[in-house]
């Protein structure tokens, strides 16, 4: 027997085994598809690829174009070709890629943001194909095996397939034989619709509060076809000299709420973000202090696993094992010793606020920029053009004990030495707004700003957060915008809606926000 036959324990389904050119037939334009994934794991990659090859093969570009609606980005070789070849409508609710993102941009994919628990339930609600009576017309699910009763051991992640198997009319497999049978390493609840809704009973990370499989109608089930396809890993970020001064920062407040009590010696559930800041943190982490930790995020890196190996880490919960091509080899070659450390949730519990809050999380996200009041752009550079979507800080950052935002305090350009301050007097673009965030962090230093007044927080994040050659210019308007507003008795937090964007405007017209003064 072969081992995609051993795989499918429900022997009845053997009927419904397809060779991937059989199933391309069933895909028409305009459907509405639903795939598992998120980020670069747990994606299908056998079919996507063949309707590309059949797609480009016959010049049908632009003539069969889909809605995607994916738990979070998938592999390039997938969603980012499909978009080079003209075969995404719409695409909800995060996505990673350069052509899919100059689709975006150019205005010919549609793209809907979204918090991504929000995104989850609204899929399973119908909202997004409201046209189509809330229903999905094909879902794509990768899987490792297929049990006695029908149920589907997903892969290396769970996105949201709970939700996208209940709405979608047909459903075609993927059994991925090249992988480890995953089974035990999720824990899925499987959605009900309001009012009758439980509560999650989830007081510790490692509270298993569901099963390890994913209930579907097999009568669903249209194809069953085998991949032997690897998921393309997301590339190893490494820290650099910045990262290393952020992550610094971020240890050295860590000891200090711990010997002021506010944080307990283990501290309390970390949810990181992913990039080289993320990474130094948690390898700052894997060799400082603290020990017993434990993880609640959607994303484990490479690092994570360095985190395991140093005994500091107890237990990860997670939405996805995004690990590079040699972070998986690595966690399959000592499958017994991580796959116990780890377990698996579908986004929609992961990033649910009744958890987060429970738990107590302490969230950590990189912003593309924040401004002196404590506002952060996540999405869009300039204010317009959308990088890869909000996916699940806001989440994290709304509902954490402590929401931690990093980023540098300036980022390098061609045309300036300096770069682009990431402290502005505004944000073109709000993601997450002052009410969200407690704590901002650069190279340059940490603000804390639980307890304090927006002209107090600005005066402080301009001390603490701006780079050196940025501090006088946004001093200058701090202090300009409080005398004008302050006068006019609308000082609550000052702003000259005139000059706000100045730093922006002389960036786009010259090539530098270090303007030479605050004048109109």
């Amino acid at each position: 027997m072969s081992v995609l036959h051993e795989r499918i324990k429900r022997t009845s389904l053997h009927a419904k085994i397809r060779k991937v050119e059989d199933v391309i037939s069933m895909f028409k334009n305009g459907m509405n598809l639903g795939w598992s994934g998120f980020t670069p794991a747990g994606y299908p990659k056998a079919v996507p690829i063949a309707l590309a090859d059949h797609v480009e093969k016959n010049s049908l570009q632009g003539k069969l174009k889909f809605n995607l609606f994916i738990g979070a980005s998938v592999g390039v070789e997938t969603e980012d070709r499909w978009a080079s070849l003209d075969m995404i409508d719409r695409r909800w609710p995060y996505q990673t890629g350069k052509n899919i993102q100059a689709g975006i941009n150019s205005g010919r994919i549609r793209m809907g943001d979204r918090h991504l628990s929000m995104f989850a339930q609204d899929l399973g609600y119908g909202f997004y194909t409201k046209d189509n009576g809330g229903r999905l017309d094909i879902a794509i699910i990768e899987c490792s095996a297929i049990m006695e009763d029908g149920s589907l051991v997903l892969t290396a992640s769970c996105g949201a397939v709970p939700e996208i198997v209940q709405i979608a009319d047909k459903i075609i497999i993927e059994l991925n034989t090249s992988l480890p049978n995953y089974e035990g390493l999720h824990d899925i609840i499987e959605p009900i619709n309001p009012p009758r809704r439980l509560p999650y009973l989830i007081s510790r990370v490692d509270d298993r509060a569901g099963s390890p499989y994913v209930r579907i109608d097999t009568d669903k089930i249209v194809a069953i076809v085998e991949s032997t396809l690897p998921d393309n890993g997301r590339s190893f970020s490494e820290s650099d000299e910045t990262s290393d001064a952020i992550a610094n920062n971020i240890l050295e407040f860590f000891q200090f709420e711990v010997k002021n009590g506010r944080l307990p010696k283990n501290l309390l559930p970390l949810q990181s973000g992913v990039g080289s800041i993320a990474n130094a943190v948690i390898g700052g982490l894997a060799k400082g202090p603290f020990s017993g930790l434990n993880v609640w995020t959607e994303v484990l890196q490479d690092t994570m696993l360095d985190f395991i190996d140093s005994g500091k880490l107890d237990f990860a919960s997670t939405v996805s094992l995004s690990f590079s091509v040699e972070g998986f080899k690595r966690f399959y070659a000592d499958w017994d010793k991580y796959s116990k450390k780890v377990i698996m949730r579908p986004l929609s519990i992961a990033n649910h606020p009744e958890p987060i809050r429970r738990l107590g999380c302490i969230a950590m996200n990189t912003p593309v920029e924040f401004d002196i009041y404590a506002h952060a752009n996540s999405t869009l550079v300039g204010g317009t053009r959308m990088i890869n979507g909000i996916g699940g800080s806001g989440d994290f950052l709304r509902n954490a004990y402590l929401s931690i935002m990093h980023t540098p305090s300036a980022r390098p350009t061609k045309t300036d030495p300096t770069g682009i301050t990431c402290v502005v007097p505004h944000v073109p673009h709000v993601d997450h707004t002052e009410h969200d965030l407690d704590v901002l962090v650069t190279e340059q230093g940490l603000a804390d700003l639980r307890g304090l007044d927006p002209k107090s927080r600005a005066q402080l994040i301009i001390d603490k957060c701006a780079h050196p050659d940025y501090k006088p210019i946004l001093q200058e308007y701090l202090d300009m915008a409080t005398k004008d507003c302050l006068a006019r008795k609308a000082g609550h937090e000052p702003q000259l809606l005139d000059r706000v964007f100045k730093m922006q405007v002389n960036l786009a017209k010259n090539g530098t926000m270090k303007i030479d003064n605050w004048d109109l």
